[in-house]
């Protein structure tokens, strides 16, 4: 580095030739300067003071007074700290600020955009973020200063409840973003006016008047609101209106605000709200139907509660009431005819007149004892002309039914349906011990599950029948008084037993089907589809396996029970009881022999005691015949 100032030194004292001009006499402090430089320039590399040079410390006491002397004319500046400057230009992109550096600093005009009102002349902080960077320029920042001092300034605002202005940036869901001293903050939409606001871009690129209301300093979080502060503006108008409300009084509003459940009237600072119950004596489905937004309407107040400022008003009570001019002749008996306003699991809403409903139960809608939905009766908007059954003026209330505009179907089930007579009927439900059927609408019977089959075992309905399907069967018995119909369907047939009896008899063999298993045996179907039972060790075969579904064997009958149609048979029987007869036969051969062979011994021993001399011939020739017997039976 000093070898390149001596190497501009040299070249720019070029032009002395002679020590005559070196040795002029010295007019300014420029000139002494390029004298003493020159005269260095020139000096011996063996007397010349590098070290110094160097170091910069060639001038001595001359350069020091230099830089005291200029450094007096500036600021001191120390960078990461806030500063205030004074705005010395402006144009669409920058704001120049001078904070008395040696050079101003330039800071994009968006970092203003919350103060579109900044003139030259005005004081504003800014931030230091480097004093002279490679270009030699002062790097200032606006908005980092902002938001050093803005959580000081935001909380002792939020805890002066101070009056603010904040800067509307853009809107977002629910509300918009407001820059409040370099923070940004959120207005909700709910908090804009005190009346709903329905466009939030009017707002964007505004100066609002807030305060704040909330502050999370663990997420750095800020909440304005602008309802605040004319809700306090308001406050006493609405503290003086509350003492001039009383009910009964009738009142002009404005609609506020409409929602599914009723309307919100401006009262004058002051929000009372319509049920929609409260809008009509009619029924209604939404109160769009009868107001409309920003519509001037008188209202009733109902009543209102002053501490907690809440109004309820009504509309409808202007209006005398249609219970009031009902028919006076209409009784109990009478036909009316009305639409089908509202439809329920329970029943349906019938308006007979506006304002005048009654209730059809859907007990009241079939003469069937299985209660329905009211929707397959039914349908909204549908006219229907039904019968009066109680009618309460005073409690204004009314209830109606439709089957009895039809003929009680039970008043001459006697003579429809008499005992033992066969019909057919659809299922309708199922149950764990029988099934349901209609006979017609109005008239149920049950089906008992016993009453099924003669011959198939049935655990549950649903074995037997579907839902919806048709089912031939026979009256058994009937209790008119309690509506109850007791009906069978095996009866349709002949009971088979009286002849399985004669033919299933204990100890005959038939062939059977291995039709499904159960925990201790398996079901056995036979012939005329009669099934019987077969424990487990009765399905042991000959092999020692046990048999299988579908298996088809044949099976001894082991009991046959005709009142209670049970049929107990065994296969392994039959193998059993055939070695057992052979093991009998064997037995009873050796005994026979045994019995033989005793009484030969005996009439030998008798002969022994009577013989002679003269016999032993005749002994010889007994025990010979008893040896060849006894070689023949081994």
């Amino acid at each position: 580095m000093s070898e390149e100032l001596i190497d501009v030194a040299v070249e720019e004292q070029a032009p002395i030739e002679t020590p005559e001009q070196v040795e002029a006499p010295i007019e300014t402090a420029d000139e002494a300067t390029k004298a003493k430089k020159i005269s260095n320039a020139s000096a011996d590399n063996s007397t010349f003071n590098w070290d110094a040079f160097e170091s910069e410390d060639f001038y001595d006491a001359d350069r020091a007074a230099i830089e005291e002397s200029y450094s007096q004319t500036l600021s001191r500046v120390n960078e990461n700290e806030v500063v205030e400057g004074v705005v010395v230009a402006k144009d669409k992109r920058e704001v120049i600020v001078n904070i008395g550096y040696k050079s101003e600093g330039v800071i994009n005009i968006s970092e203003f955009r919350y103060n579109p009102n900044l003139q030259v002349g005005d004081k504003v902080e800014v931030f230091v973020e480097n004093a002279e960077d490679k270009r030699g320029q002062l790097i200032l920042s606006h908005k980092r200063a902002r938001s050093l001092r803005a959580w000081d300034k935001i909380n002792e605002a939020y805890d002066k409840e101070e009056v603010i202005e904040g800067f509307v940036k853009c809107r977002t869901k629910g509300g918009m973003i407001v820059d409040v001293f370099g923070i940004e903050a959120f207005l909700p939409g709910s908090q804009i006016d005190i009346k709903p606001i329905r466009d939030y871009d009017a707002y964007v690129g505004k100066t609002m008047t807030l305060k704040i209301v909330k502050i999370n300093h663990e997420f750095r979080n800020v909440v304005v609101s602008h309802k605040a502060l004319v809700e306090a503006e308001l406050e006493a108008q609405r503290a003086e209106m509350m003492k001039k409300l009383e009910k009964g009084n009738i009142v002009e509003g404005t609609v506020k605000n409409i929602t599914s459940y009723g309307v919100f009237v401006d009262l004058g600072g002051i929000d009372g709200l319509i049920h929609i119950t409260d809008l009509s004596w009619g029924r209604i489905n939404h109160p769009e139907e009868v107001v409309e937004l920003d519509q001037k309407i008188n209202v009733f107040i109902l009543d209102f509660d002053e501490q907690r400022k809440r109004i309820a008003l009504g509309l409808k009570q202007l209006y005398p009431h249609p219970w009031d001019s009902l028919d006076e002749n209409l009784q109990v008996g009478d036909k009316v005819t009305g639409r089908v306003v509202v439809i329920a699991d329970y029943g349906a809403f019938v308006e007979i007149q506006p304002g005048v409903e009654g209730l059809i139960h859907v007990s009241e809608m079939s003469w069937s004892l299985h209660l329905r939905s009211a929707q397959d009766f039914l349908k909204v908007g549908e006219e229907v002309e039904a019968c009066i059954l109680t009618l309460d003026r005073e409690e204004r209330k009314m209830s109606l039914g439709i089957k009895q505009l039809k003929p009680d179907p039970w008043a001459t089930i006697s003579e429809k349906y008499p005992i033992n007579s066969k019909h057919t009927a659809t299922v309708r439900n199922f149950t764990n011990f029988g099934i349901f059927v209609e006979l017609e609408e109005g008239v149920d019977g049950l089906v008992h599950i016993s009453d099924l089959s003669w011959t198939k075992k049935i655990k549950h309905p649903s074995e037997f029948t579907s839902i919806g399907d048709s089912l031939e069967v026979v009256v058994l018995e009937m209790d008119q008084d309690n509506r109850r119909l007791s009906l069978g369907h095996k009866q349709i047939e002949e009971n088979p037993w009286d002849e399985y009896e004669s033919l299933f008899t204990v100890g005959s063999v038939h062939e059977g089907t291995v039709k499904a298993f159960a925990d201790r045996g398996a079901t056995i179907t036979l012939e005329h589809g009669i099934e019987g039972y077969a424990s487990n060790r009765n399905l042991v075969k000959e092999d020692g396996t046990t048999a299988k579904i579908d298996e088809v064997l044949q099976f001894r009958v082991m009991e046959f029970n005709k009142n209670s149609r049970k049929i107990t048979l065994s296969h392994t029987k039959l193998f059993e009881e055939a070695k057992k007869e052979e093991s009998r036969d064997k037995r009873k051969e050796s005994d026979s022999e045994a019995t033989s062979t005793q009484k030969a011994v005996k009439k030998l021993k008798a002969n022994l005691e009577k013989t002679t001399l003269g016999d032993i011939s005749e002994l010889a020739a007994l025990k010979s015949e008893m040896e060849s017997k006894e070689s023949e039976n081994e």
